[in-house]
């Protein structure tokens, strides 16, 4: 799919900055986050029987999803500030294994997290194209390493089930509903829950 770029745009959920590139030189450097979803779009709106036309129908939840560890993840829209290309990280001496450092976003200090090793103790294998995703937390922006970006998805309620194993140990704090298409689960990543956890919330600097 050709991309293009936009100009000020109210059409995204999100604030108007997403890097896709995981150079150094291009980590930190926003990009319209449409110039993220879009090429998943598509696929995305097939996840929800008679989209596009009831995209703004009743019972519908829209998020971005990812995977993390095996499990597939959705945050909503308004959970999510922006997703990034992995930057260049610091290491901060004494900080938990699960905060892999601080990088320098555009003139602020992000504290980056190695999600999966908070949830399940075993660290993100880092990878060219490596994604984080930036949620809001109080005392400042967090960002979150995840396994692989999913890009946009749609759920009807009708397709509400029960989250089961995807809810199993840590995640059962973060995780209470979830959502089957394509013979796949998705649980719904609470992340303002997440940026509540008195543990995680040592994050903020």
């Amino acid at each position: 799919m050709s991309r293009h770029r936009h100009g000020k745009s109210n059409r995204g959920p999100f604030p108007a900055s997403v890097p896709m590139q995981a150079s150094a030189a291009e980590a930190s450097r926003p990009l319209d986050p449409f110039e993220v979803l879009q090429d998943y779009e598509s696929r995305s709106l097939a996840h929800v029987v008679g989209l596009p036309e009831q995209l703004d129908a009743p019972g519908l939840w829209r998020g971005v999803g990812y995977r993390v560890g095996k499990r597939r993840l959705a945050s909503g829209f308004d959970e999510v500030v922006e997703i990034l290309g992995m930057p260049p990280v610091t290491p901060v001496p004494g900080a938990q294994p699960w905060m892999l450092g601080v990088a320098n976003i555009r003139g602020n200090l992000l504290p980056i997290v190695d999600l999966k090793q908070f949830l399940e103790g075993e660290r993100t294998v880092l990878h060219e194209g490596q994604r984080v995703l930036v949620m809001r937390q109080a005392g400042g922006d967090v960002a979150l390493t995840i396994d692989e970006l999913y890009g946009q998805r749609s759920f009807h309620e009708s397709q509400r089930v029960e989250p089961g194993d995807l809810a199993d140990g840590r995640y059962g704090h973060f995780i209470d509903r979830a959502f089957a298409s394509d013979d796949q689960r998705w649980g719904v990543f609470a992340l303002g829950l997440l940026a509540r956890t008195p543990e995680f919330r040592q994050t903020a600097l």
